[in-house]
Parts: C-alpha cells; structure tokens; sequence
C-alpha cells in the first residue's frame, strides 16, 4: 500500500516511477502536491537513482491544478507549492520520462514539460487552457519558448488551443508518439536503454546538456571540455567502460 493518498511509487533496479492516483482526472490539488515534493525531495538524494517515469492512472495524465486552489484566498500557497515541485523535478540530476495518456492539460502539462523527455499516446490531448478563465500559465510561460520557440509557445498560451500527441510531436515538445497500446513498452523500452548506463555517466550527461544551454559556443565549449576532461576521465567509470568495450563484454559499473 501506498504511503500517499494520492500517488502510487516503485523504486526499482534504479528506476523510480511516480504515478499521479487522485480520480477522475489525477487534478493537482495543495495536498497531492506536497506528497509529491516529498517523494521527489527523496528521489534527489538517491545517488543510485538512473531514472525517473511520471505517469498517471486511468485516463488521463493529469487534468491541471484544482481550480479552487486558484481562489484569492488559497493561490499564494498553491503557486508556491507548485512552482516547488517544478523545481524539485528540474533539480533532478537523472532524466525524468513523462508518460502520458489524455488529458495533460493547464498544470499538468506544465509537470510535463518540466520532465526531460516526454513520450505521448494517440489519446494524450495537450494545452494550457488557463487563458479560459482568465488566467496565465506562469511556468509553460517561461518553459515553452524553448521547446517550441516564442511565436508557437505565444499561440499555446493566448489561445487555449489542445494540441495532439503528433501535434506536439511535430512541434518539438514530445520525443514519442505512439498508440495507446504502445505507451507502456515505449516507455519501458527507454528507460532500458537508460538503465544499462552508469549512474554516475547519466548524471554527467544530463548536465553536460542542461548547463551549457543558451551560452556562446566559446564558452559552452570550454566549460563542457573541461567537464569531459577534469571530471569524466577521472572516473573508475569511464575506465570500466573502455575495458568492457575491449574485452567485449557487459559493463559492471561502480558509480565512481
């Protein structure tokens, strides 16, 4: 059984799965929220960690954050928890796989996108329908111009529009889409080819990425060289994963 009441958690052979569990739609409210900031706190200090899926069950993803949590009277405290969960999930060393089947909607597509790849089943409807009630989505605001550049994330922020897997495919903010039948093995099929990899090697990989964005070649260059050199190559590791290669046989990682 559960330590939550409002999510289900495996952690397993270094993959950690986090699945959203608040019927009909798995609605983000206040408390699910800081279930989720406490598993996602815990997950960041597992340095055997090689991978986090998020998903949801039954129908959808997740459907957004409870509108009455908008209410003057409760938003201070929403907007604060959330924008702790997006933090938390953007602090993660390992990659995160959102795997996500209808409705991934307002906040629930802004966890989405907060994840590092995202893989789609042909029911998955995507949008930020905030605009609909007068509202804005203060995350995809700032998260999507690098996804799918200014002038589509203005488009996704002004117009409410819902948006198809292979819509979102097409525009840069899902790796995969597939029928429904084909999410589960999809996603299982990635976190494979993840999991056969160093704990160690995948964190430097990911921040390899994240910490060159948007800097001047020059200095990118520079600084991810320094990265390979200074802190790769004196990794047991890197060694393993050479003699392995040589001696044409699987890896045994040490995570050192």
């Amino acid at each position: 059984m559960s330590k939550y009441q409002h999510l289900e958690v495996d952690n397993t052979d270094g993959v950690a799965r986090i699945t959203f569990d608040r019927p009909k739609h798995n609605v983000l409210d206040i408390e699910m929220m800081n279930e989720l900031i406490a598993e996602l706190g815990g997950l960041a200090a597992d340095d055997e960690l090689k991978c986090l899926v998020i998903n949801g069950a039954g129908a959808s993803f997740c459907a957004g954050v409870e509108v009455a949590d908008h209410k003057p009277e409760n938003v201070n405290r929403m907007i604060q928890t959330f924008n702790r969960v997006l933090e938390l999930i953007d602090r993660l060393e390992i990659p995160v796989v959102a795997s996500v089947q209808g409705a991934c909607l307002g906040g629930g597509m802004e966890v989405a996108i907060a994840c590092d790849i995202i893989v789609a089943a042909q029911s998955a409807l995507f949008g930020q329908p905030e605009i609909k009630l007068a509202f804005l989505p203060p995350y995809a605001a700032i998260r999507l111009p690098h996804l799918v550049g200014p002038a589509k994330a203005i488009e996704i922020c002004t117009t409410g529009k819902r948006y198809s897997a292979e819509e979102a495919r097409q525009m840069g903010m899902v790796c995969y889409a597939v029928t429904d039948d084909q999410l589960a093995d999809t996603t299982d099929r990635l976190v494979k080819e993840i999991q056969y990899n160093s704990p160690l090697i995948i964190r430097l990989n990911k921040q390899a990425v994240k910490k060159h964005l948007g800097l001047p070649f020059p200095q990118a260059i520079e600084s991810v060289s320094d990265l390979f050199l200074n802190t790769l190559m004196k990794t047991e590791d890197v060694l393993e994963g050479i003699k392995s290669f040589e001696e044409k046989r699987k890896p045994v990682w040490k995570n050192r």
